[in-house]
């Protein structure tokens, strides 16, 4: 009698508990989702449909000038992070091994593992030293936070698109007495050029979603979409800031999609 493959989703109870999650994960976004379309004041009560607060949000010069603060931060971190992560991702695996490859891998992730509480602390702290001595308040040490902090994020997807490459293609240009700028612009570039575009658009995402270390490290006036949003909690709150957040969701699930598309594997 042949024996009876495991699948786990046989087990009594697994589809409920499936469903049960996917219920708690997604039920609370639709309802902002849904009272973001609220006529009245309310984010608790329904009082019609309306998209009365997307116009309010798209009137609110504080939400144009903080969202134009996050992209602008978000785009200089994703460009240096992805450009730092494409570069230590070239080093760790386009040579042979080497004493210390575990730890430089571990130190480029730290990032991931560390909460990141403890990480928007330290920049704080750095940062603030920095602007003792030198005065310089400018939006300067958000963008160097944002992108030490995007590294890892960008790196991943760069490395497992190196690793997935067919060295040969590089190791034939060499042959045809390619210089390794020649090889790395005309042969591993291109190739690399998907994982590179998904390590930048998930560094955007992380930059233009983080709140922790903005609020540790930024100036006065410095707010960032996410971090307006934090202090337009403790005031008194209307379906703005759920017209706000629906339409963070939706540049956020677009690049997503991206990233999905670009990095998921071809048959």
């Amino acid at each position: 009698m042949a024996e009876r493959r495991f699948e786990i989703g046989r087990i009594p109870g697994f589809a409920t508990v499936a469903v049960a999650t996917f219920v708690m994960l997604y039920l609370p976004i639709a309802t902002l989702v849904a009272f973001s379309f609220n006529e009245g004041n309310s984010i608790a009560v329904w009082e019609g449909l309306s998209l009365h607060w997307y116009r309010e949000a798209w009137d609110n010069q504080a939400v144009k000038d903080a969202t134009a603060r996050s992209l602008i931060i978000a785009v200089c971190a994703a460009v240096i992070s992805t450009t730092v992560a494409t570069m230590a991702a070239l080093g760790t695996t386009r040579r042979a091994k080497f004493r210390g490859e575990t730890f430089i891998y571990v130190a480029i992730n730290q990032p991931l593992m560390v909460p990141e509480i403890v990480t928007a602390v330290a920049l704080m702290i750095f940062f603030g030293m920095i602007k003792v001595a030198t005065g310089y308040q400018g939006l300067g040490y958000l963008i160097l936070a944002h992108s030490a902090f995007c590294i890892p994020f960008a790196y991943l997807p760069i490395r497992a698109r190196l690793e997935g490459m067919d060295l040969s293609l590089e190791a034939a240009a060499s042959d045809l007495y390619a210089t390794p700028w020649k090889t790395f612009r005309h042969v591993t570039l291109p190739l690399l050029g998907p994982g590179i575009l998904a390590g930048a658009m998930l560094a955007f995402v992380i930059s233009l979603d983080d709140v922790i270390i903005t609020e540790f490290v930024k100036s006065g006036g410095q707010d960032t979409l996410p971090t307006y949003m934090l202090g337009q909690l403790r005031r008194t709150m209307t379906p703005e800031v759920n017209a706000i957040s629906t339409a963070l969701l939706a540049l956020t699930v677009m690049l997503l999609t991206a990233f999905f598309l670009l990095t998921r594997k071809r048959d």
